[in-house]
């Protein structure tokens, strides 16, 4: 679905990834309603939006409050007249501790953002997606989502049901108006240990990140390129096409060589 005068929703849009695909949509010439738990950070959004900032409009709410997200149809079509898409990109990672030692506020939380958050925004937009001539449904995974990570094994959890939710979907609207797409994220420069509260269980022993990071806004562009060419399946990173690769040929070869590489964020 080409973006441009379209009518597209993304939920954390206030920072990261979020933010970046709500000014990439934006300078396509598209519509968009951002939404996000953190109103500052959505008013930083609509301040960057700059001459654009009239085709952008605000919604701070939380995702998992179910009668919120039902609302938001509604709101955003009395605002902008229709809704064309949705990126369901908001999400939280867990400490980066071992299951053993993740305490269930930390899961509930994890689980509610990441897996119904998405399905709410999902159920609340797909009637007004149906009716629509063309529309698009995009969901973010993560390479944790079809790779184990030790230390996020709850997180990869919740993004491996986004995966099979979102290729459920896509299997249901076949023979519709309205495409699906998957996105798996490698290791993005974002807040996002941070902005999930999580900052201080990710000191790296040694000072190194295991990992190179790469840019929101080139992930956003990435993520956007597979919307407009409909694709079904997006690896955002070479982190994420390396690993997808090798995950396939050799799972315990894949997963030996992620925990070598997160070993040293993992408490003793």
């Amino acid at each position: 679905m080409k973006v441009q005068n379209k009518v597209v929703v993304v939920t954390g849009g206030g920072n990261g990834m979020g933010r970046e695909l709500v000014l990439a949509l934006l300078s396509k010439g598209a519509s968009v309603a951002a939404v996000d738990l953190d109103t500052s950070a959505l008013e930083e959004t609509l301040a960057l939006a700059g001459r654009h900032r009239d085709k952008l409009a605000t919604y701070p709410m939380n995702i998992t409050d179910r009668a919120l997200v039902e609302a938001l149809p509604g709101q955003v079509s009395s605002r902008f007249g229709a809704v064309d898409g949705i990126i369901n990109n908001a999400g939280v990672i867990q400490p980066f501790v071992r299951l053993k030692d993740l305490d269930y506020a930390a899961i509930d939380r994890v689980m509610n953002v990441n897996l119904f958050g998405t399905l709410y925004m999902t159920k609340a937009f797909l009637p007004h997606l149906l009716a629509r001539p063309e529309a698009h449904i995009t969901n973010i995974s993560s390479m944790g989502g079809f790779l184990p990570v030790p230390g996020q094994t709850l997180y990869g959890a919740s993004k491996a049901a986004v995966k099979l939710l979102t290729e459920g979907l896509a299997s249901e609207l076949l023979g519709t108006n309205v495409r699906v797409t998957v996105v798996f994220p490698g290791a993005i420069g974002t807040n996002i240990a941070a902005n999930s509260g999580v900052a201080d269980s990710f000191q790296v022993k040694g000072g190194e990140a295991p990992v190179k990071m790469l840019a929101p806004a080139r992930a956003a562009q990435l993520i956007l390129d597979g919307i407009e060419h409909n694709r079904s399946r997006v690896l955002v990173g070479t982190d994420a096409r390396l690993m997808d690769a090798l995950y396939r040929l050799n799972p315990q070869r894949a997963a030996r060589f992620i925990y070598g590489q997160m070993k040293a964020l993992l408490p003793e």
